[in-house]
């Protein structure tokens, strides 16, 4: 793969993580992958499935493998993404010898995670999804928004609903709830735009 043209001026652009990203991005258009730019940063896929993504992190450069809790990590490279994520991991650079260093283990992560995408395999025994009280009332109260919130992707309807149940207030998580209800029709995510 060759890098994308309209991700050039991001990659020379950047002011964090600048000389480590070209590296990275360098390692990558080595693989079996397409660049592309998703949520506003240089994402990776293959035959149109996301395998990874640079994420530009205060402390750290990441490079986050989509479902990467199904790569096998002998060495413990990769790291969870957050407490609330289930399948993706990333790993962490703070300096161009890091990358260089470990280039063999992300071409060999990449591979992997291309051939999990090409089994389909998926990640089992996710938590079940915690529907917020205020959303059990919206949905009993309209079963056209029901609905809509159902068509949505887990991942979707697991990010609206830890983001409805994080307030403590019963008012402000439904007030939570009808700001985002458009969005929900119009089958995007939270923080889809």
């Amino acid at each position: 793969m060759s890098t994308s043209d309209s991700l050039d001026e991001k990659f020379d652009s950047a002011e964090l993580w600048a000389h480590e990203a070209r590296i990275l991005r360098d390692i990558l258009c080595s693989c079996d992958l397409t660049e592309e730019l998703k949520w506003n940063k240089p994402c990776y896929t293959h035959d149109g499935k996301n395998i990874c993504i640079i994420q530009r992190m205060k402390n750290f450069l990441a490079l986050m493998f989509f479902n990467g809790a199904l790569i096998q990590d002998d060495d413990g490279l990769l790291r969870e993404q957050g407490p609330n994520s289930q399948s993706a991991f990333r790993m962490e650079f703070t300096s161009p010898r890091e990358i260089e260093n470990l280039s063999a283990n992300i071409k060999a992560f990449v591979v992997q995670a291309i051939e999990n995408e090409k089994k389909g395999l998926k990640i089992e025994g996710k938590a079940e999804l915690n529907i917020p009280e205020e959303l059990a009332f919206a949905f009993d109260d309209d079963p056209d928004f029901r609905a809509a919130f159902e068509a949505l992707t887990p991942g979707r309807q697991r990010g609206y609903c830890l983001h409805f149940s994080q307030p403590k207030k019963a008012e402000t998580r439904a007030n939570r709830i009808e700001k985002y209800r458009e969005k929900i029709f119009a089958g995007k995510g939270f923080q889809d735009r």
